[in-house]
């Protein structure tokens, strides 16, 4: 194998690096869309890297060269990965697996509980209204998702700023914004250095609905002025996002663990307003591009990488090696 296995583990920063720019300058549902599948992608072609690394590791193994005839000299002659690379890999890829594996499973269970929990409402419309003083509003997973709102949200609300409300939870039930958020976090615990993507999709869901609803009532103000009294609302009462299911996804932002996420990112209602605020985004072409090329030029790698230890395998097992 050449260097370029290197590559699939380093591109990950530039995907980190640009996500901020893609969730602000592209339309949400694009930015969304894009940044998801970037990070699956990106954490998949970095397992495989660590992969290839720490099956060169495995080759060394006089027991494992032995058995697929291999020559060990041939391996270490022609392979320029060191075995403390190859080790260092192997281990990677070991703390990669156990992460998503866990991730994956605590993310299914919560998403199951949260369905459990969505069929147990009550009433049989979409639409559930709670008899609770605390303003929150959030939407549960399922199809088509339960969207649950108390009525002390209702409250705080005008008419006009009540259906802006309805119309971003309408937005996460129909768009199953849950799936996106596990998707990036997902691959954000495989490869740790996506944690900036997944953050920036958990802020473009939130757009996405924002944009819809603003579009639906027709009037940008309106729905910058529904989010950020919500928002406010839901602070001032404690019926912030946190008290509702796992795996739910809220006007304050995505519910992912039972923790208060407007306290901790006190920056992210008061950006979406300023976006809603300004004209909407439009799609930038390079922008996409550029993404894409990331993800493509990863791929390359990965790809020469693995027929390059294909060749070193075949190379091995040549007798005249």
């Amino acid at each position: 194998m050449d260097l370029a296995v290197y590559l699939p583990l380093l591109l990950p920063l530039c995907a980190a690096a640009g996500a901020g720019p893609l969730a602000v300058r592209l339309p949400p549902i694009v930015a969304t869309w894009l940044l998801t599948s970037a990070a699956v992608a990106l954490a998949a072609l970095s397992t495989a890297a660590l992969g290839l690394l720490a099956f060169t590791a495995v080759l060394r193994i006089p027991l494992v060269a032995s058995l697929g005839h291999l020559s060990a000299a041939v391996i270490r002659r022609e392979d320029p990965a060191s075995l403390t690379a190859a080790l260092a890999a192997a281990a990677l890829l070991a703390a990669a697996v156990l992460a998503a594996t866990r991730t994956g499973s605590r993310r299914v269970r919560a998403l199951l509980s949260a369905a459990r929990e969505a069929r147990c409402l009550p009433g049989s419309g979409q639409v559930v209204v709670i008899p609770d003083g605390a303003a929150d509003a959030y939407t549960m997973p399922g199809r088509p998702g339960r969207i649950v709102v108390t009525a002390g949200m209702l409250d705080a609300l005008d008419p006009a700023e009540r259906q802006v409300l309805l119309a971003h939870e309408h937005t996460h039930a129909a768009g199953h914004h849950y799936l996106f958020i596990a998707f990036s976090h997902f691959a954000a615990a495989a490869n740790p250095l996506l944690r900036p993507v997944a953050a920036a999709v958990s802020y473009t869901v939130e757009r996405w609905a924002d944009e819809t609803a603003a579009g639906s009532c027709g009037d940008r103000q309106l729905a910058a002025r529904a989010v950020g009294k919500a928002a406010l609302a839901a602070h001032r009462t404690g019926g912030l996002p946190g008290q509702a299911p796992a795996a739910s996804t809220g006007i304050g932002g995505p519910v992912l663990h039972p923790v208060r996420r407007l306290g901790r990112r006190p920056g992210l209602v008061p950006r979406r307003v300023a976006a809603l605020l300004a004209p909407a985004p439009r799609v930038h072409p390079w922008l996409v591009a550029a993404a894409a090329a990331v993800v493509l030029v990863s791929a390359t790698a990965a790809l020469d990488a693995t027929y390059e230890l294909h060749a070193l395998i075949e190379l091995a097992q040549t007798p005249a090696a």
